[in-house]
């Protein structure tokens, strides 16, 4: 995907389940209107999830996945399965698709469960019905056994397609507003200072996705966005001839932008942002409070949702163990994990700090921080850490009330709950 392009993080991503042989993938095809994944008769010939973006008016982009049968068999069935079941935790739609030849039996209810307990929308598809003489009433029928309103669908007889995209137009959500990254902070003509570091981390000849995006929305918001390096900050404060109306920085140079930046000027980071954009600020900014109660011997997790490859001054392989030791001087294990994989048993650590999540889309970011919380376990992201152990809370959480409120609470609870 291009620099250009909507990232996945940004598309809902609505995914097909059901059966070995379901017509799952011919389904895709027909919605996209390109082979995007093989179709045999065989059942099982989908293994790894397949990801197609794509258009859709007027919803926008969107991704959909196709995914392996989940009543699939043996060993390596069995690798499939999870493979899929992971998909629900980044699932903002799914289509449960029956096979027409098939029915519906214990499967589909259980599956069906599974869905609704996780509050995963579900729009039904029967499939295949060119091999029934009439097809609605089946579909009826087999819609009020799962309470589910079924769409009948054919990739042969190209009938369903028009129907189910205009039910996944009106199944997901409408509030495009809902999680906008910085516009409901800003009035047209606002300034907004954006400062961002080129260094040896930098991509070369592109901004990072967390920047762009941010500028995007700036823009979006009828604002003037006005970038800068950290060392020009100050002059570039000097030379705009009024306050802006947010400084908003990269979470590794706070303290420099926090001395140059007026104190009569709002001021946060990019990643501070993303964690109210992708997650949870309340959640996260309480978690902040468990940094200090850290215990020799405690076990601290590193969660970035890329990989790439380390650096000398890497921010989750470096800096980040580097200031913590700093800040509270205790002896700690420190470990990491990146991309796609995020421990089954988050028990064992006293503190979760995770990446601004701008490679997940909120669900998932969501799902990562239910769990902790059933673990009982704190989190905090990059830039809620960075601003907590560089001295500019709560500065850096001004501008977000209930953030705010959820740091006064937790210094008046003085535990994490």
């Amino acid at each position: 995907m291009g620099m250009n392009d909507t990232p996945r993080s940004n598309r809902p991503h609505i995914v097909l389940l059901g059966r070995r042989n379901a017509g799952k993938s011919s389904i895709l095809n027909t919605l996209t209107g390109q082979p995007a994944a093989v179709v045999s008769p065989i059942g099982g010939t989908t293994t790894d999830p397949v990801f197609k973006p794509m258009e859709l008016l007027p919803v926008g982009p969107i991704l959909l996945v196709d995914t392996a049968g989940l009543d699939d068999e043996g060993e390596i069935g069995e690798l499939r399965r999870n493979k899929t079941l992971e998909i629900l935790n980044s699932t903002d739609l799914a289509l449960l698709v029956i096979d027409a030849t098939v029915g519906v039996g214990p499967f589909e209810h259980e599956l069906l469960e599974k869905l609704r307990t996780k509050k995963i929308p579900v729009i039904g598809v029967l499939n295949k019905i060119d091999t029934l003489t009439e097809s609605d009433p089946m579909a009826a029928t087999l819609g009020n056994e799962l309470n589910l309103t079924l769409i009948p669908f054919s990739a042969a007889m190209l009938r369903g397609d028009t129907e189910l995209k205009k039910a996944i137009t009106n199944t997901l959500p409408q509030n495009e507003d809902r999680f906008r990254i910085v516009g409901d902070l800003l009035s047209p003509g606002d300034l907004v200072v954006l400062v961002v570091p080129i260094d040896k981390a930098a991509p070369k000849g592109r901004l990072i996705l967390p920047q762009q995006q941010t500028i995007r929305d700036t823009l979006e918001s009828d604002a003037i966005a006005v970038v800068t390096k950290e060392h020009e900050l100050r002059l570039t404060l000097e030379r705009l001839g009024r306050k802006p109306r947010l400084v908003i920085t990269d979470s590794q140079v706070f303290m420099k932008v926090a001395a140059d930046t007026p104190k009569d000027v709002p001021l946060t980071s990019f990643s501070i942002l993303f964690a109210r954009h992708k997650g949870d600020l309340d959640e996260l900014v309480r978690g902040a409070r468990a940094i200090d109660r850290l215990k020799d011997g405690d076990r601290v997790l590193i969660a970035e949702a890329c990989t790439h490859q380390c650096q000398s001054d890497d921010i989750g392989r470096v800096k980040i163990p580097r200031w913590l030791r700093q800040t509270i001087g205790k002896r700690l294990i420190i470990e990491h994990a990146s991309g796609s994989s995020f421990p089954d048993d988050l028990s064992e650590y006293a503190l979760v700090i995770h990446c601004g999540a701008c490679m997940l889309n909120r669900r998932t970011m969501l799902h990562r921080m239910s769990e902790t919380k059933a673990a009982g376990v704190p989190i905090v992201n990059y830039g809620v850490f960075i601003a907590y152990v560089q001295g500019v809370f709560p500065r850096a959480i001004e501008c977000f009330p209930s953030a705010m409120l959820a740091w006064e609470q937790a210094a008046e609870a003085g535990s994490y709950s």
